[in-house]
C-alpha cells in the first residue's frame, strides 16, 4: 500500500468517526458552550444613587432595580398609616414576579420615626412581615431632601407632606405618578397605574 493511499484512508476513517457521533452528543456539547451574557441594562438617571440599607447599613446601589417598576415610599413607626406596611408587602408579594420592587424609606421628617435603627428593623420585619427593601432613615422634603427624593419632588412637583406617600416609576425610569399618604396599597388607582407599568 502507497503512503498516499494510507493518508487516504485514515481521512475516511476520522470522517466516518466524526458522523458516527450521535446528535444527543453533539447537542450536549453545543449546551456546555458558554453562553454569551447579555448587556446589563442601562440605568435610568433617577436611579443613579446609593442608599444604606436598614438592617446592616450597607450600601445599596438603586441600580440593581434598572427594568423593574418601582414604588417608592416615605415610612414611619409611629403614624397612623404605618398599618400600611401589610398592604406595601401584599402588594410586593403579589407584583414581585412581574417586576415591581417597593422601596421603603423611614424618615423621621414629621417626628414620627424612632431614633433607633435596630427598632424600626423589628417593626418591619418582625411585626408586618416585610420582605421589600428597606433603607436607613433619611430626610425626604425640603431642602434637605435626598437625592432620589429631590429628583422625584422636581418631577412629580409633589413632595411628601406626610408619611407613606408614594412614588411610581416606570421601567424605563420615567416618574409616572404621585400618591398622598391617605391613597392606600389597596386602592383602585394605585394598583391600576401599577399594573399598567408591569404591562398590563
Amino acid at each position: 500500500m502507497s503512503k498516499t493511499t494510507a493518508f487516504l484512508l485514515s481521512l475516511a476513517g476520522a470522517a466516518a468517526i466524526a458522523t458516527a457521533v450521535p446528535a444527543p452528543a453533539l447537542a450536549q456539547n453545543a449546551a456546555a458552550a458558554p453562553a454569551v451574557n447579555k448587556a446589563p441594562a442601562s440605568c435610568p438617571a433617577v436611579l443613579q444613587h446609593s442608599f444604606k440599607r436598614l438592617q446592616d447599613e450597607a450600601p445599596q446601589d438603586l441600580c440593581q432595580y434598572a427594568g423593574k417598576v418601582v414604588l417608592v415610599v416615605n415610612t414611619a413607626s409611629y403614624c397612623g398609616y404605618t398599618k400600611q406596611y401589610d398592604g406595601l408587602e401584599k402588594l410586593y408579594s403579589k407584583y414581585a414576579p412581574r417586576g415591581l420592587v417597593v422601596l421603603g424609606f423611614p424618615s423621621n421628617d414629621f417626628k414620627q420615626e424612632d431614633a433607633d435603627a435596630k427598632k424600626i428593623a423589628d417593626l418591619c420585619y418582625n411585626t408586618y412581615g416585610v420582605k421589600f427593601p428597606m433603607f436607613a432613615t433619611t430626610a425626604v422634603s425640603g431642602n434637605g431632601a435626598n437625592p432620589l427624593y429631590a429628583e422625584l419632588i422636581k418631577a412629580t412637583g409633589n413632595q411628601p407632606k406626610w408619611n407613606f406617600n408614594k412614588y411610581l416609576i416606570g421601567r424605563d425610569g420615567k416618574v409616572l405618578d404621585y400618591f398622598p399618604s391617605k391613597v392606600t396599597p389597596e386602592d383602585a388607582a394605585l394598583v391600576g397605574k401599577i399594573e399598567q407599568a408591569l404591562g398590563g
